[in-house]
């Protein structure tokens, strides 16, 4: 019975290894309990538990040499002690029989047979022996869940089993436990054992009259998988958008992230550069790329997908030595099959692998890959999928810039095939931009908009391969292509990889060929022409002060009527009275509309400030920042990053501050009644002594002012909301808060008082666009 609930789990199992072990554990728990039973029952559990520890020792040094992990035998035994739930209930199916994977189901059945053999064999209660077997054999179905086919046979071999063994039993008992009693006795024994049968029998049957329905209904359902409650191993922060480490390695294109040494299935065929991937980063909100995969721990055996029909395959094998490349990503040439040397989780959507336990200098493994080559003859003719299946690479996110709308309208305008579209918008890519090292990272909206569109003199149409790859993912997703960026390394054939080998490209699904790569990238030798030769923006309308007025002919004015009923001013409403009252009326509907305006203003700080989860209100308090800084005469260009927009928010404060001072001491050589600049050091915390001039505080913006340091606080967790949105608190929210009312204060301090007055009623923080 202990060995069926081996032949059960081993069902999910790559090779019947498992089930093996397990038959052995089953086999040498029942034979030392049966082989001690003449000695007393205290001393069966320890010398069972010792014959356990050795057998289980066996089978962890048995699988781990056929799995080829790397490591001394201590560390592996460790391993799998402290993760042998976890990975066993996160392994990618069919999972390998690796020390992790087959620790508890040895244990496990071990201890089974030794609890179910002690009850059945030293206390001969047999059908309470059954108990330990019956609930591994449950467990074991538990846990493959819906990942293999029903257990039809195990099952009925289970229950035959038991039927057996209550056969043997009762036969070795004996089949007439009253024939020594006296005949009388002997009979009325008998009658009652016949009654107590009848009602056991009609017990039994009403049971499964009523619970036989319900029983059988379950034969159709889909069992529960335990691993939906486990999680499975993530990726860091870091490699959750391994895009942005584009720039980083392009400012240090000497480090050496790795050695690889590639070998191909055809041994005749001489070695080539290969492109070994990285990442694949299939979802994007308008601010990110994420991987966004589900990786589940394999072993050295992946499951192989089908390729797609219209390509060929070729085998490659690498070794490759971990040097200065951090993370958990693990390089490798798409899509591998076969993984040796390393512990790895995989992910088979994507074809990317990690390291659970990351990388570390000196790591070496070998993975063998199966990679597609698409016939390119196809892809002239060759659709795109569309469907549930794909949206999520199909996908585009809110806040697309009207820009990038029409240069893809623009180029899909003329292409109609899918090939053509996409090959267009590369085309355009690599004629009109120039690659360049030190470009900053960034590929949300803004960002692309200012490297597709941003003037030429001022760092627009210039970036890495970062901002090639996310411009082509996102035009070609607009024109209905899906799309996926890639992150990996164009890698020699042997030798160091470096990091001015990498970078990022695009790719396409196309049906029957699969995923296709795309190269935007311009050539070195090719000077790049202007955008604004190939695409010019629809002419937005002028504004109303600029539009001409229409000509009015002169008309002659009609004659003079008297009004009827008498003279001019012998009846009606006086002209002044009409002249009062129409200059009230435009002074109260003037009123309203500034009130109105104040009483929105005021609404809009308070939902931004007050309103949603700690991220929207840290976004709400830098969306303060920005507008203060709009009123105040700087507006903020789309492309400066958090940090650099702190930078103008505290030069912005001196240089207000600074103005004030200036007035302040202009009007006090004037005199007390100076008017507005006394007004300004009042507002802005400035005063007069008693017998001197003000103290002018120096400190003001500068580098140890308060509200300078808040800023730098708001810009911080800003960008802690962009890469980390679920990791800031109520606290940092209120303090963000707090940072933008004293900046915005501040700001609005070193205003005149006709400023001041203002600034509460503008109407463009209400319509300015986000």
């Amino acid at each position: 019975m202990v060995t069926l609930a081996g032949v059960v789990l081993g069902r999910v199992y790559a090779d019947t290894l498992l089930t093996l072990l397990v038959a052995g554990a089953a086999l040498g728990s029942v034979l030392v309990s049966v082989v001690a039973r003449r000695l007393p029952s205290w001393l069966v559990a320890p010398v069972s538990v010792l014959a356990m520890a050795g057998y289980t020792a066996w089978c962890l040094h048995l699988s781990a040499g056929r799995a080829q992990l790397p490591g001394g035998f201590a560390e592996i035994v460790g391993d799998a002690a402290r993760n042998a739930i976890p990975r066993l209930l996160t392994a990618m199916i069919p999972v390998e029989p690796t020390p992790d994977t087959v620790l508890l189901p040895v244990v496990a059945a071990w201890l089974t047979g030794l609890a179910g053999a002690e009850v059945a064999v030293r206390a001969g209660r047999v059908l309470l022996g059954y108990l330990p077997p019956v609930l591994l054999y449950a467990g074991a179905v538990y846990v493959v869940g819906p990942n293999a086919a029903p257990a039809i046979g195990a099952t009925v071999a289970l229950v035959t089993v038991a039927a057996l063994g209550l056969a043997v039993s009762g036969k070795e008992a004996g089949l007439d436990p009253v024939a020594a009693l006296a005949p009388e006795v002997r009979a009325r024994v008998r009658l009652r054992l016949a009654a107590a049968s009848a009602a056991g029998t009609a017990v039994v049957v009403a049971m499964a009259a009523v619970l036989g329905p319900a029983v059988a209904a379950l034969v159709d359902t889909r069992p529960v998988d335990p691993r939906r409650y486990v999680e499975p191993p993530q990726v860091q922060t870091l490699d959750e958008n391994p895009l942005i480490r584009i720039s980083g390695w392009a400012l240090n294109p000497e480090q050496q992230l790795f050695q690889v040494s590639t070998e191909r299935a055809d041994a005749t065929a001489p070695p080539e550069g290969v492109r070994i991937r990285l990442a694949v980063l299939s979802d994007y909100d308008g601010v990110t790329w994420r991987v966004g995969a589900t990786y589940r721990n394999a072993g050295r055996i992946l499951p192989a997908p089908d390729p797609s029909p219209n390509t060929t395959v070729d085998t490659l094998r690498q070794d490759i030595t971990v040097g200065e490349l951090s993370g958990r990503l693990l390089p490798a040439v798409p899509t591998p099959v076969e993984v040796s040397g390393a512990r790895v989780a995989y992910d088979p959507a994507t074809g990317t692998l990690i390291r659970p336990d990351g990388l570390s200098p000196g790591l070496r493994y070998t993975v063998t890959s199966a990679r597609e080559r698409p016939d390119v003859n196809l892809l002239a003719t060759a659709n795109t999928p569309a469907g549930d299946e794909v949206a999520r690479v199909l996908h585009v996110a809110d806040g697309v810039p009207d820009q990038l709308r029409r240069l893809a309208a623009q180029l899909v305008e003329e292409n109609g095939a899918p090939y053509a579209r996409a090959a267009a918008i590369e085309q355009w890519l690599a004629e009109h931009y120039r690659l360049v090292a030190d470009a900053p990272s960034g590929h949300a909206y803004p960002n692309l908009g200012f490297f597709l569109f941003g003037p030429r003199n001022a760092g627009g149409q210039r970036g890495t391969s970062e901002q090639f790859a996310a411009s082509f993912a996102v035009l070609g997703r607009l024109a209905g292509l899906p799309t996926r960026v890639v992150v990996g390394f164009a890698a020699p054939g042997a030798g160091p990889v470096r990091a001015a080998d990498a970078y990022a490209w695009p790719e396409v699904l196309f049906e029957g060929l699969g995923w296709v790569s795309f190269d935007p990238l311009p050539h070195p030798d090719e000077e790049p022409r202007p955008v604004e030769e190939d695409f010019r923006p629809q002419p937005e309308d002028p504004p109303p002060s600029e539009q001409p007025e229409p000509t009015l002919e002169p008309t002659a004015s009609p004659p003079a009527q008297a009004a009827p009923g008498g003279p001019e001013n012998s009846g009606g409403v006086p002209r002044s009275v009409l002249a009062a009252g129409t200059t009230g009326g435009l002074l109260l509907v003037v009123v309203g509309v500034l009130a109105t305006l104040a009483v929105l203003r005021r609404a809009q700080t308070r939902d931004r400030l007050s309103r949603g989860d700690p991220g929207q209100r840290i976004v709400g308090a830098w969306r303060e920042l920005t507008d203060a800084l709009r009123l105040a005469g700087q507006p903020v260009p789309a492309d400066l990053s958090a940090s650099e927009v702190a930078a103008r928010a505290r030069q912005a404060l001196t240089d207000t501050e600074s103005r004030a001072d200036t007035e302040l001491r202009a009007d006090t050589a004037r005199g007390p009644d100076a008017g507005i600049g006394a007004d300004i050091a009042q507002a802005s915390g400035h005063g007069t002594g008693a017998t001197g001039p003000v103290a002018t505080g120096h400190s003001e913006g500068g580098p140890t002012d308060p509200a300078c340091a808040a800023v730098d606080d708001l810009a911080r967790l800003v960008n802690q909301v962009g890469f980390a949105p679920g990791a800031v608190t109520e606290e940092q929210a209120a303090a963000a808060a707090d940072a933008a009312g004293t900046y915005t204060s501040r700001l609005r301090a070193g205003r005149s008082r006709w400023r001041r007055l203002l600034w509460s009623v503008h109407p463009g923080p209400l319509r300015w666009h986000r």
